[in-house]
């Protein structure tokens, strides 16, 4: 096989690989781009790449193919082309090898975020039993949406211990002096459970902060 040969047939195995790397892409769902968006597939010696889509290496093993037909044209070393030869064929293997793992690559991602979900949650109630409200249900802590019920709830709760007090404060302020003290208890007791409400309500609204911006508190 002469030089022009060996770029024709290479150019025509990038032709039918490009065909294939094309479907590859299109069959993609958003799931499994989203997945794989950040995931490196290749070491740099093969491809500048990452992500799911496997296109942009199509144009970099023709780069490398243009590159040997400069070398032949040139008469480059022997050492050399045989180097740029043997780069082309890694690439080859390499890309065929990504499309066939993809489905393997997607599950491994998925494996990964359900670790870190699992991790999060395990600490998201171990931090809950530390904080001293473990009498808010645990299950409430890993919904987004039941945090929010529970944020209303104790909203509630805050308004009508805040009418007690009035009550009870308009009666200290108004009744014999024999009642006083059993009003003053009650007052007493109506704000220390004012304080436990508002406490819960701040460490919900925690809760709630750590759900919708996990990545901010991840730094933390």
């Amino acid at each position: 096989m002469n030089q022009q040969q060996l770029i024709a047939k290479l150019r025509m195995q990038l032709q039918l690989l490009e065909q294939q790397v094309l479907q590859h892409d299109a069959s993609l769902a958003a799931r499994e781009q989203k997945l794989l968006a950040h995931t490196e597939r290749f070491n740099d010696e093969l491809f500048h790449q990452h992500g799911a889509k496997l296109a942009p290496c199509v144009q970099q093993l023709r780069d490398s193919i243009n590159q040997l037909e400069r070398q032949l044209q040139r008469q480059i070393s022997a050492a050399t082309v045989t180097k740029t030869c043997e780069k082309i064929q890694d690439r080859f293997v390499a890309l065929k090898r990504a499309m066939a793992t993809t489905n393997i690559d997607v599950k491994e991602q998925q494996a990964q975020k359900l670790q870190k979900q699992r991790y999060f949650r395990q600490k998201q109630s171990q931090r809950h039993q530390q904080s001293g409200f473990s009498w808010i249900a645990n299950q409430v802590m890993q919904s987004s949406h039941r945090l929010y019920q529970e944020l209303d709830k104790h909203l509630n709760w805050e308004k009508k211990i805040l009418l007690k007090i009035e009550q009870l404060q308009y009666q200290l302020d108004t009744c014999h002096s024999t009642a006083k003290i059993a009003i003053q208890n009650d007052l007493l007791s109506m704000h220390r459970r004012l304080g436990k409400c508002r406490q819960a309500i701040s460490y919900i609204e925690d809760r709630i902060q750590v759900f919708e911006h996990p990545q901010q508190n991840n730094r933390r």
